[in-house]
């Protein structure tokens, strides 16, 4: 193993984090839309062709998914305003949060219950559409409903997908694969509930389940995909599909903050704080909002204290070529999703010059701002979702956040900010391990 002590000990934040310290990090890399997207690989026709091709799949989706007919077989969340919540998070935790606060439950996205529902579902659509154009599955013209019928669905029975998760990337690339009639294959680590196990397997996916970590979990997942030729692996780390499922997101945000008649502009800044693991499903997030508003929002990811991947990437400008645990930390957090060591080499490239910044957060702090949002909101989300709430706890408490603002030429529009916090699963936790949850006490 590298020796990664010199830098350490150069860099303040680095000391903090090693640690085990909560950190809020200011990215002083950041640059102007434009000037981010000067080299980027991707843009906005990428992000529209992702669109048309899920509209294209909206009869298959609302054929399976009965619970989808409504918004005529897309997979969107609600946008609601938390007011209760802000007011418990300014007394509470002696914030000074101006403005509005909204929550975007993509907890609650049909199918998969959780924000995977947009990238891995996204994924598998690309995938099966590949091999629909490739065999000639249908006719010019021809519904995508027609794939869900027994002649063309037995198709599918003769290929594999695969994936290495900690939980939810699994049970939206399990339920979604599983249902379109593939052989699946969920390659889990000892960081995965076992509730979303259990799942998977009332669903007849093969859970595999390893006792290292994620990325033990992704490399024999990966592994075993290459030596079959019908078999497909989803790669979280590296994946373009899955970052541009994530990014669709922006325009339909876009429209439900217009229909909440919310202006996002340069005098009305918008800030979005998002719960990161490998920095697939933040990142594309991110992208999207970015093509939409430009700089007009701002973007922070939040991990926790034992698995801050992407920020430790970032940070040292190592991107991928470093591990938390190169720092001496552990990689183990009760936030399951997050509990990943090494971040995106291809999300950390594309996020170097475009994200605002990263708040780390301590394990306890995900069970206190689950129950204060039961309480005030009567919503539930998993612990690793409320990771985001880091964010609007931590506006206006550092100087770090006073600096950004200064420099980005904010203070006087705080009063018009709009603060969302990307709420990323919880609906699909059984009633029996949400009791658990809100009687959990972490020591600090």
């Amino acid at each position: 193993m590298e020796n990664f002590n010199g830098i350490v000990e150069k860099n303040p934040i680095l000391r903090l984090m090693k640690q085990g310290e909560e950190v809020l990090w200011m990215n002083p890399q950041k640059t102007s839309f434009e000037e981010s997207m000067a080299d980027c690989e991707l843009g906005q026709k990428d992000v529209d062709e992702a669109e048309q091709r899920l509209l294209r799949f909206a009869p298959l989706i609302q054929k399976y998914f009965p619970e989808t007919k409504e918004q005529n077989g897309l997979i969107e969340s609600p946008l609601v305003e938390i007011d209760a919540m802000k007011q418990r998070i300014n007394e509470k935790y002696d914030s000074a949060l101006e403005g509005k606060l909204l929550l975007k439950e993509d907890s609650h996205l049909a199918i998969a219950g959780s924000v995977k529902a947009r990238g891995g579902i996204y994924e598998v659509l690309k995938h099966t559409e590949d091999l629909v154009m490739e065999h000639r599955l249908l006719k010019d013209g021809e519904s995508y409903a027609r794939l869900g019928e027994p002649d063309v669905k037995s198709f599918f029975n003769e290929y594999t997908v695969q994936v290495g998760s900690t939980g939810n990337l699994g049970l939206s690339i399990g339920i979604i694969s599983a249902v379109l009639g593939y052989h699946v294959i969920v390659h889990m680590s000892a960081d995965a509930k076992q509730w979303k196990k259990d799942l998977l397997r009332n669903y007849g996916v093969d859970v595999r389940e390893y006792e290292g970590d994620y990325g033990e979990a992704v490399k024999r997942g990966r592994a075993l995909s290459d030596a079959d030729k019908n078999s497909y692996f989803v790669d979280d780390e590296n994946s373009r599909n899955l970052f541009l499922g994530y990014s669709v997101a922006g325009k339909r945000l876009q429209k439900q903050l217009a229909k909440m008649q919310i202006k996002v502009d340069e005098e009305h800044p918008l800030f979005v704080y998002i719960p990161c693991g490998v920095g697939g499903a933040p990142g594309g997030i991110s992208f999207g909002l970015k093509q939409i508003f430009k700089d007009s929002v701002h973007c922070f990811f939040v991990e926790p204290v034992q698995a801050p991947c992407m920020l430790l990437g970032l940070a040292t400008g190592l991107n991928h070529q470093i591990s938390v645990q190169d720092i001496g930390l552990s990689g183990k957090t009760q936030a399951d999703g997050l509990a990943v060591g090494r971040p995106s080499a291809f999300v950390g490239d594309i996020m170097k010059t475009m994200l605002s910044g990263e708040m780390t957060v301590q394990d306890y702090r995900l069970y206190d701002y689950m129950r204060d949002l039961l309480e005030t909101e009567e919503i539930f989300l998993e612990p690793s979702a409320c990771a985001a709430f880091q964010g609007p706890v931590c506006v206006n408490r550092r100087e770090e956040w006073k600096d950004y603002l200064a420099k980005n030429g904010l203070e006087t529009k705080m009063k018009n900010a709009v603060h969302i916090v990307w709420a990323t699963g919880g609906s699909l936790v059984p009633e029996e391990i949400r009791e658990e949850y809100t009687h959990t006490n972490i020591i600090k």
